[in-house]
């Protein structure tokens, strides 16, 4: 994950092409993907890198929402939060 925020703190967009600064421990990392057999290229190596990092964050999003869900279940339970039947929402606001 740090270097993709690495990664997008450092471009410089010039045009139609963008220049990337990493520093030297970074640029050993996108040679090892590459020597390794992980990408042909930098640039192969920076977008799966972003597409990663992408769905981490989607998968951070899914795990909050969740727990966020989990949280609520649980006040339900202890009778922290009064709920509602539909009947009782459709009688109140004559749906």
């Amino acid at each position: 994950m740090c270097i993709i925020y690495i990664l997008y703190c450092s471009f410089i967009v010039y045009g139609d092409f963008m220049n990337a600064d990493l520093g030297v421990p970074y640029e050993a990392i996108l040679k090892k993907a590459i020597e390794r057999g992980y990408a042909g290229n930098q640039t192969e190596v920076i977008r799966q890198a972003l597409l990663t990092y992408e769905r981490m964050i989607d998968e951070e999003e899914v795990r909050l929402v969740n727990k966020g869900i989990e949280m609520e279940m649980q006040e339900i339970k202890e009778g922290k939060i009064k709920t509602k039947s539909i009947a009782a929402i459709r009688k109140k606001y004559k749906l």
